[in-house]
């Protein structure tokens, strides 16, 4: 058996900041993806990655048995793929702020949920919403709290704007220009993020007053600005927002930039060459940059490796 593929995700816009009803923006992003698989000989990964879906099934059974009225799974078929060796084949990185714990909860969802929601039909608000409870209920076994975005924009496979907590549409963004020298890219920091830490960090930092106004005043307010200048394909105008935003992290989210990039990061603010921002709760795995000159930011950076997602 080899199920579906489902893509790891990238938030262009909205991390940490969402948490508060900032906008967000998420989108697939198809180059890397993972399946289930079942299959008796394996690999350690493939081994382990069986004895954690066994905890996922136990976990999904409490979950039913819990809220019933929010989701229900065939349980008997997902225990019996998992005794038969079935485990996740994935390339998509953890720790990396790509979302490789929601491509594996779509991926769940879409082969053993019963009376799903299919990509098919016409997904209304309520339940684009629905589907984004179920997520989060689901993907919270992985790290604490999750809001269900990333496994929603796997099993959907198209960008999502976040208007606000109770206010998410399927979303159509300005087609790529292949030929244009402004990109979006990936950074790899070389070390693995862990989402649970930085969002307790997150967490403390909310209970102080200054750091409140901030997030309102400058982190949410940009934020907002860089996802209306992006789905307008307002390019001199979000290059600008951007710039701000990596200003307001840098200043404010210093735990959340591994320290080797804390002079990286400036460089590109002081230069303009590229402007860098967190990628997912941040810690480590992927940055992600924005440019409006490749070339540019790529000797700025020629010590790193740059992954293209996007192209202006």
């Amino acid at each position: 058996m080899k199920g579906p593929l489902f893509y790891s995700k990238i938030l262009l816009f909205g991390e940490y900041g969402i948490i508060k009803d900032s906008k967000g923006l998420s989108i697939p992003y198809n180059f890397y993806n993972g399946a289930l698989k079942v299959d008796k000989a394996h690999t350690e990964k493939q081994r382990q990655s069986n004895v954690n879906l066994q905890r996922f099934a136990d976990y999904l059974a409490e979950l039913e048995k819990q809220q019933p009225d929010l989701v229900t799974f065939d349980l008997k078929s997902l225990q019996q793929d998992i005794e038969a060796g079935m485990y996740f084949d994935s390339s998509i990185p953890q720790g990396y702020g790509v979302g490789s714990s929601g491509a594996l909860v779509a991926a769940i969802y879409d082969k053993y949920a019963t009376d799903k929601i299919t990509v098919l039909e016409n997904l209304n608000r309520e339940k684009l919403l629905k589907l984004k409870a179920i997520f989060g209920e689901m993907e919270s076994f992985f790290h604490g709290k999750s809001s269900g975005l990333d496994p929603l924009n796997s099993y959907l496979s198209l960008p999502i704007l976040i208007n606000s907590k109770d206010n998410i549409e399927a979303a159509g963004i300005p087609s790529q220009t292949k030929s244009g020298k402004g990109a979006v890219f990936l950074l790899d920091s070389g070390t693995v993020g862990e989402t649970a830490p930085m969002v307790n960090i997150f967490m403390e930092n909310m209970k102080q007053e200054g750091f409140r106004k901030m997030l309102k005043d400058k982190f949410v307010k940009r934020t907002d600005a860089c996802v209306e200048d992006f789905l307008k394909g307002d390019v001199k105008s979000l290059f600008g927002n951007i710039k701000e935003l990596s200003h307001v992290v840098l200043d404010n989210f210093k735990p959340m930039i591994p320290k080797q990039f804390h002079k990286l990061w400036k460089e590109g603010i002081d230069t303009n060459a590229y402007y860098l921002k967190l990628c997912g709760s941040g810690g480590g795995g992927y940055i992600l940059g924005f440019t409006e000159d490749l070339e540019k930011a790529q000797k700025a950076l020629k010590n790193y490796k740059l992954e293209v997602v996007y192209n202006f």
